[in-house]
């Protein structure tokens, strides 16, 4: 036992809010497993709504709007430097939210006000950033989460103007629980793993930047606690990432078991498979050809979901073919002779792409959209299939097509012969909507493979938006309604000896992934960091007790009752801090 150990403990039973039974856990969902115990932190704070008001007559307004632009500036500057220490996901974000913090809409629009209104620049600015933010939500879908993006830089350029605390992930000596409301995808960028022990939000979901980046990273993480915000900071709480819960005041055991599991990263050197030697292969989502890199590094038995969005997002015109090429080599490179499965593009909703989808859609989870955007522009889909064609005959991976967004038999029919025609023989479809699921048996008489995207299949079964940190509780894939859908899905498999994957967040939840695996999944893939946990769980279960454990979950009436069951059944999870 460490000489903090004990320190925690003492805290945790001599607080003022300790009472004399045991303080009732604060629940969420949990996104990424783990156990860790530490004193609450809580996101600085921003500045706040300045005052309304308005530039002493001898002010030059000028050289005021000036400052909105330096400031604006400066914020850029400091997130861009950040975003060179990291890699990855991590990067892309700050490097999103500096470009947000000079977006010419909003600065622009700001000093407007100052020039002609004579506004103060902090208002000026507050005012600018509500109008953007609203024009944002007012589109949906991805637009509609970049309103977050601008709030935040908001925040950051009033601090710059009036000198206050820079909000955000506070600095502390020692390591801490962090606690706040929500992250800005900033804040998430520049978590610590080294300072900051696990996350609690009372906003989020599964699918959350905070989510993402918290599996990624190995911290444990609860996103929609309702009772966060009221955490007092400096208070001794137990944060259980796979169950979901906030342990208010641990007692010495508490503190002694989560101490003897750290998060670091449990190594993977595959095969995946349960006790008895069931095959259950292991493999990663990979976004670009550097977390190819990432994930061979790692372990992966291959590509599971190779997102190719990269090539195509924040375009006006689709990438060339021979661009498109050379792109795909790199990440097909890093696998020779393993699968990877390459999506194809995934455009819509939250990626939005002028050359394949319309300016404005009342409701764009649910409309143009995945390979619908083939019927406006099919040549997009042709030119990508033949670009994937080519980077497969100059590499040696064995590669996979899927498309994202099937809902019925003739677009997966239609879907098969068109990789066909550009000698791709192995091709599948993502299951996201329920009528896919429904309908796998006829679908998977045509294609090769299934792969399930629990991110959607949540969404369109709960009626959920997965964006919408107020129904975390619903977009959540142990929600037994998505386990079904699973288990059809799986059932069409075997009535056409198809293999069925998994590429959703779910996957990477070791608890979920031995149901997953008892509902006849063949495949997970994953972040690269959760390999080693989901490995050591299936390892450590055999296929019938995941059989037994996967129709207890089925047939639990709540996502809290299937999770609470499955992980009652699991004695490993606690074995490995999980």
């Amino acid at each position: 036992m460490s000489k903090e150990q004990p320190d925690l403990a003492s805290r945790g039973a001599s607080t003022s809010e300790a009472t004399a039974g045991a303080a009732e856990p604060l629940r969420g969902v949990g996104v990424s497993p783990g156990l860790a115990v530490g004193p609450v932190a809580r996101l600085a704070p921003p500045a706040g709504e300045p005052a309304a008001a308005t530039l002493a007559p001898d002010v030059d307004a000028e050289a005021e709007a000036g400052r909105v632009a330096a400031a604006a500036q400066e914020v850029a500057a400091a997130l861009s430097a950040s975003a060179q220490a990291v890699e990855g996901e991590r990067r892309e974000l700050l490097e999103t939210t500096a470009a947000m913090a000079t977006d010419p809409t909003l600065v622009k629009s700001a000093q407007k006000k100052v020039r002609e209104g004579r506004t103060v620049p902090d208002r000026a600015v507050w005012e600018a950033a509500g109008e953007v933010a609203e024009q944002l939500r007012g589109l949906g879908g991805y637009m509609a989460e970049r309103a977050r993006d601008v709030l935040d830089v908001r925040d950051r350029i009033i601090a710059e103007l009036t000198g206050s605390p820079m909000p955000g992930v506070p600095q502390r000596e020692e390591p801490f629980v962090l606690v706040a409301r929500d992250l800005a995808p900033a804040d998430t960028a520049l978590l610590d793993p080294a300072h900051v022990r696990a996350i609690v939000t009372a906003e989020g979901g599964p699918t959350s930047h905070t989510a993402i980046l918290a599996r990624a990273l190995g911290i444990p993480a609860v996103v929609g606690a309702p009772g966060a915000p009221d955490l007092a900071e400096d208070r001794v709480v137990l944060v259980d990432g796979g169950a979901g819960t906030v342990t208010l005041d641990p007692d010495e055991a508490a503190v002694q078991r989560a101490e003897r599991h750290p998060t670091a990263a449990r190594t993977f050197t595959g095969p995946g498979r349960t006790a008895d030697g069931h095959p259950v292969q292991l493999l990663a989502n990979v976004g670009d050809p550097a977390g190819a890199q990432a994930a061979a590094a790692a372990g992966a038995e291959g590509v599971g979901l190779f997102r190719t969005e990269f090539c195509f997002l924040d375009r006006a015109e689709e990438p060339g073919v021979e661009e498109q090429v050379a792109a795909y080599r790199q990440v097909l490179a890093a696998f020779p002779g393993r699968k990877v499965v390459v999506r194809t593009l995934d455009a819509g909703a939250d990626k939005p792409l002028p050359f394949v989808t319309a300016a404005e859609e009342a409701n764009p989870a649910l409309g143009v959209r995945g390979l619908r955007t083939a019927r406006r522009a099919p040549e997009v889909l042709e030119h990508q299939l033949e670009a994937i064609a080519a980077a497969a005959q100059a590499e040696q991976a064995e590669v996979w097509v899927m498309a994202p967004m099937v809902a019925t038999v003739a677009e997966a029919e239609d879907f098969v012969a068109a990789c066909a025609r550009h000698g791709l023989e192995t091709a599948g479809v993502m299951v996201e909507v329920p009528s896919a699921a429904l309908l796998a048996g006829p679908i998977l008489a045509r294609a090769h493979f299934a792969s399930i995207g629990t991110n959607d299949l949540t969404q369109y079964a709960m009626a959920a938006d997965r964006l919408l940190g107020s129904l975390a509780d619903l977009s959540d894939t142990w929600q037994p309604a998505v386990l079904r859908l699973v288990e059809a899905t799986c059932r069409g498999g075997d009535q056409q000896d198809r293999p069925v994957g998994v590429c959703g967040e779910a996957a990477a939840d070791p608890a979920l992934a031995v149901v997953l695996a008892g509902l006849g999944v063949s495949s997970l893939s994953m972040t690269p960091r959760a390999l080693g946990d989901v490995a050591a769980v299936l390892a450590a279960t055999d296929l019938a007790r995941c059989q037994e454990l996967a129709r207890a979950a089925v047939d639990a009436e709540s996502a809290q009752d299937a999770r609470a069951v499955v992980r009652a059944g699991l004695p490993v999870l606690e074995e490995l801090g999980l």
